[in-house]
């Protein structure tokens, strides 16, 4: 399960977002996840649970965005979604197809806790 680790490198992020603004709270992380990557949703929910513990993040919710595949023909530009089986194959002309989108994984933001400074 490589999502335990991919957790790890989230909270890593935002870890270091936060320090960068001095805080010691982060309270929630979205992120993007395509369709097409190897990452699980269920099972990245569940190592950011287990990964988030004495962290900055340990009360963070984790927001996943999913992002559905779409692939477009390189030749005739026919643009489609994919549904089940993927085949990289145009159905209008029968040449190449290429990934659009559902390939995103990135961290599209990361909220938190601004501490106030004390006098």
């Amino acid at each position: 399960m490589h999502e335990i680790s991919i957790a790890q490198s989230i909270i890593e992020i935002a870890e270091a977002k936060a320090r960068q603004e001095n805080s010691r709270c982060i309270q929630v992380i979205k992120i993007r996840l395509g369709e097409f990557t190897t990452v699980v949703r269920e099972a990245l929910e569940f190592a950011f649970e287990v990964a988030r513990l004495e962290t900055l993040a340990e009360n963070a919710r984790l927001e996943i965005e999913s992002v559905a595949m779409t692939v477009r023909c390189v030749i005739c530009g026919s643009v489609s979604n994919p549904v089940r089986a993927v085949c990289l194959i145009c159905p209008q002309c029968g040449l190449p197809l290429e990934v659009v989108s559902g390939e995103e994984f990135q961290v599209e933001y990361i909220e938190i806790q601004i501490e106030a400074e004390r006098v």
